[in-house]
């Protein structure tokens, strides 16, 4: 099981942030980002889902107030990473939305335009203040998020896995990788072993200044 991070490592941007109203309501805590302050890489995802708060430690930023603290996801990409050589003290995690969007059955739903647009600034100045080396897109809906900072779209996601793309408002490099709940199942559709898929990250970042 991967390191559990500390939550002094909390960046906590606005506390009782209410741009979003039908997140506010929803969720039980905003879900920052966490991780190093002087990381190589930003690992971006979508928006916390809505958690498992009777699990012992791995709730979800839902409940945990940290990005990427899911028994599945979270503990899946900080596995990856650590699968990759990464150091926790290299890494940050954080999302584009920082808040549980609820959808109608109380699962998570996809977040609006507006809701994006409402968070885009934190993740900015994430971004800024950090100045990784490389962001790493975690799934479609994160890299649609990071390309929106230059006014850019996407075309076919599956197109777009480990193509790096630069994000010259932010001073740093995009790297669209696979959300980690859906790795197991595009891996071998793309004709990757999870062993081929981390040596193509690897050698990937390592061509990313």
């Amino acid at each position: 099981m991967p390191d559990y991070p500390d939550a002094d490592s909390k960046n906590v941007l606005a506390p009782g942030c209410e741009r979003c109203p039908a997140l506010a309501d929803a969720r039980e805590r905003i879900s920052w980002g966490n991780g190093s302050l002087d990381a190589d890489l930003v690992v971006v995802g979508e928006a916390p889902g809505a958690g498992t708060p009777e699990t012992d430690r791995w709730k979800g930023g839902n409940w945990t107030g940290m990005a990427y603290t899911a028994r599945h996801s979270g503990r899946k990409i900080r596995d990856l990473f650590a699968d990759l050589g990464f150091e926790n003290d290299e890494l940050y995690f954080t999302n584009a939305v920082k808040c549980f969007p609820e959808g109608e059955d109380g699962s998570n739903r996809e977040p609006t335009g507006e809701e994006r647009a409402n968070c885009r600034p934190y993740l900015e100045r994430e971004i800024r203040d950090i100045e990784p080396r490389a962001v790493i897109g975690t799934g479609k809906h994160a890299t649609t998020s990071l390309l929106a900072t230059e006014d850019r779209t996407i075309d076919g996601f599956l197109d777009s896995i480990l193509e790096p793309v630069a994000l010259g408002s932010l001073g740093t490099t995009l790297v669209p990788i696979l959300h980690p709940s859906y790795q197991a199942v595009w891996l071998s559709r793309l004709d990757y072993t999870r062993e081929s898929y981390l040596e193509t990250i690897t050698e990937t970042l390592a061509a990313v200044e």
